[in-house]
């Protein structure tokens, strides 16, 4: 009676011929899904925050420009990691470089200022 129950249990663990297949679809539908998932969001992240560095990198004394907090002002400094920023007269503040969102051109703004009027 044990070795009949033994018998049939070693049986039905047998794994089937074909329960490989099942990993090799789901392998040939997870590949897609990353490419997918690297070509829509982390590669464009990537590309972004390369733009930011180099742009970042481009500070100089005298660039008027916008925090990441909205705050506007003049670069007076530039160091490794920092920028001493002109908000007011006679008021300046250390902000990190990566806070830096937008360095203003003229041509930028002249439209701050025409937005500015209306």
């Amino acid at each position: 009676m044990f070795f009949s129950t033994f018998l049939s249990l070693s049986q039905q663990a047998q794994p089937t011929p074909g329960a490989g297949t099942g990993l090799f679809n789901m392998l040939l539908m997870i590949v897609p899904i990353i490419l997918i998932f690297y070509f829509i969001v982390i590669r464009p992240a990537r590309i972004k925050q390369k733009r930011h560095q180099e742009m970042v990198e481009q500070l100089k004394p005298g660039n008027k420009v916008i925090t990441a907090g909205g705050i506007h002002g003049t670069v007076m400094g530039v160091q490794k990691d920092k920028i001493e920023l002109k908000i007011a007269s006679n008021v300046k503040i250390d902000i990190a470089k990566s806070s830096i969102a937008v360095i203003l051109t003229p041509q930028q703004k002249e439209k701050q200022l025409k937005e500015g009027k209306k």
